[in-house]
């Protein structure tokens, strides 16, 4: 059952008549053929009309839709052969950050990337996607083994931030993001980041350093959530939606700004109604990126990075 977000109401009432109709045509001789193929379009258009239209702050539920394919479900659609990689060889292992080997269309990578669960057990046993130091660490140790091999980097960013716990805050949490950031821009093989729901903060820029940043078409980007900023502007969550207008955070708006690269179109509908086209799609994207820079030396990738993040902002 899709979960409908409150601005698709009138899609989800369209949709409610249009399964009432099919059940009555099931029951009844009547042929009603005719009517379900006009409220069909009907619903199509609607639904096509609403998200193309969307506001930033509908655009950040979207991103945050239950339904929202994750690392777990982008990988099983787009990637092959993914096998598991786990601790950081200090601490523990971070079930919020996870990574290993895969391919991509027959190109061996390192994948990494925030698994937030799709239910409430694994959403607390993956902490809602929000990395710990030793997520950060496992991270760092798996762009290692990437350059050791000569294996390109895939990021799959998706994380309101990084956890924020005062165990977290012990174990060197900004110290963690800092060098996973740095290990992200010295990097010696391609890189290619991508954000598929929220790229919160640290967190996120964390595993999004790469020379191309990728952006699902109704993914969010920012340094901080809608409800936070506007908890410090104008002491209420309630100013979120005013908050994600000026905050930017939206595909359209930060390709136009230069934050990232390139955005990645999903279903119509978002990624939720249809998580694996939104996969084939997006690791379609990420291959020709990773073509575009096949030859390109450690040298080279690493100035591009360089120039591409100093740019940022001039």
């Amino acid at each position: 059952m899709i979960s409908y977000l409150e601005f698709e109401k009138p899609v989800a009432e369209l949709e409610n008549r249009i399964k009432e109709l099919r059940a009555a045509a099931e029951s009844d001789d009547v042929d009603i053929s005719s009517e379900l193929a006009r409220l069909e379009q009907k619903s199509a258009d609607l639904l096509a009309s609403t998200y193309a239209s969307l506001t930033p702050w509908q655009k950040t539920q979207v991103a945050r839709h239950p339904g929202r394919p994750h690392f777990k479900d982008l990988v099983e659609h787009a990637f092959d052969e993914f096998i598991p990689l786990g601790g950081d060889r200090r601490y523990g292992d971070d079930q919020a950050i996870m990574g290993g080997f895969a391919r991509l269309g027959g190109r061996r990578v390192v994948l990494i990337g925030h698994e937030k669960g799709n239910d409430t057990e694994s959403r607390i046993r993956h902490n809602f996607g929000m990395g710990k130091p030793e997520g950060y660490r496992k991270a760092i140790r798996l762009m290692e083994l990437a350059g050791r091999f000569g294996l390109p980097v895939v990021t799959l960013v998706d994380t309101s931030g990084a956890f924020p716990g005062i165990e977290a805050e012990e174990r060197g949490q900004a110290e963690a993001i800092a060098r996973s950031t740095e290990a992200c821009l010295a990097l010696p093989v391609p890189m290619v980041a991508t954000i598929v729901g929220e790229g919160g903060s640290g967190g996120a820029v964390a595993l999004a350093s790469a020379e191309r940043v990728l952006m699902l078409e109704h993914a969010v980007y920012s340094v901080i959530s809608p409800e936070g900023c506007a908890s410090i502007l104008w002491r209420t969550a309630e100013k979120a939606p005013e908050a994600a207008e000026a905050m930017r955070i939206t595909a359209q708006h930060l390709e136009k700004l230069g934050v990232i690269d390139r955005i990645v179109k999903e279903p119509v509908g978002g990624a939720h109604r249809d998580p694996e086209g939104a996969a084939l799609a997006l690791g379609k994207a990420i291959g020709e990126e990773l073509d575009a820079m096949q030859g390109l030396s450690s040298k080279e990738l690493r100035q591009r990075r360089e120039e591409r993040f100093l740019q940022l902002g001039a």
